[in-house]
């Protein structure tokens, strides 16, 4: 069922999406070569104390997975895509980093995400970053009443297929509330016009992954939770909670 918020449930999704955004702007501020994904999780897990939120990803069980996760944040290196485990893996020079991070606060969720370069970045990677950006844009500013999911999903695929970038064919975003994952799926390609309509109240979790190496097939790994391009080839992520109101998309995530 796709839940409709109140305007003061809003209010409060925008207290959980702040915590998030600090959390991964801390966990960013701590990357650099030599430092372990272990401790950028340590970073995001202290700003989520200090805010008194929960983790709606430390012990998250879903079906396909072996085990609970075991973090607050998802770390990503280069060609994972998505659910990276922080673990004792200390960054290098060059390294594509992908931080995906969830609060809950007063029972509300917020759920964000960003890439960067550690060190010296590769021209390829700053491009690949730059169109996931541009893809969540996209699908920002199509988020608006009276479209449908299927235009958020249109403009996020248009940018990333501009870009010649592969997208996992059956990833995407999600509706957000009072649980990290609700109703609607928002897939990350589709057609217009078609699929949820986007109302005042409603609240999405955007996140286009765009993969370099332009197929759209990826492998999972041996942890049963990373998953990594089939190719090799390196990966982004990029994510915003996102408020459908009249007045426009409004994003939950920010600082």
């Amino acid at each position: 069922m796709v839940e409709i918020k109140t305007d003061a449930a809003l209010e409060a999704m925008r207290a959980a999406g702040r915590v998030v955004a600090h959390a991964l702007a801390a966990a960013e501020k701590a990357a650099g070569v030599g430092v372990s994904l272990r401790e950028l999780d340590e970073a995001a897990r202290a700003v989520l104390d200090a805010a008194g939120a929960t983790s709606p990803f430390l012990g998250y069980h879903p079906s396909f997975a072996p085990t609970p996760f075991p973090a607050v944040i998802c770390a990503s290196v280069n060609d994972a895509v998505v659910h990276g485990i922080p673990d004792g893996y200390r960054l290098r020079d060059g390294d594509l980093v992908s931080i995906d991070c969830g609060a809950v606060v007063d029972g509300w969720a917020g759920d964000a995400a960003v890439s960067f370069v550690v060190g010296t970045p590769a021209p390829a990677d700053l491009e690949l970053i730059e169109a996931t950006r541009r893809a969540l844009e996209a699908g920002i500013a199509a988020a608006v009443v009276g479209n449908r999911v299927g235009d958020i999903s249109h403009a996020i695929g248009a940018v990333a297929r501009a870009a010649r970038c592969g997208m996992p064919s059956d990833l995407g975003g999600h509706g957000i509330g009072r649980r990290m994952h609700e109703e609607p799926h928002v897939p990350n390609r589709g057609r217009p016009r078609r699929g949820f309509p986007l109302r005042h109240g409603l609240v999405l979790a955007i996140e286009p992954m765009l993969m370099a190496g332009g197929r759209d097939d990826y492998r999972t790994a041996s942890d049963g939770w990373t998953l990594r391009t089939a190719d090799g080839s390196r990966a982004a992520h990029i994510e915003h909670t996102v408020a459908i109101t009249e007045d426009g998309p409004r994003i939950l995530t920010l600082p």
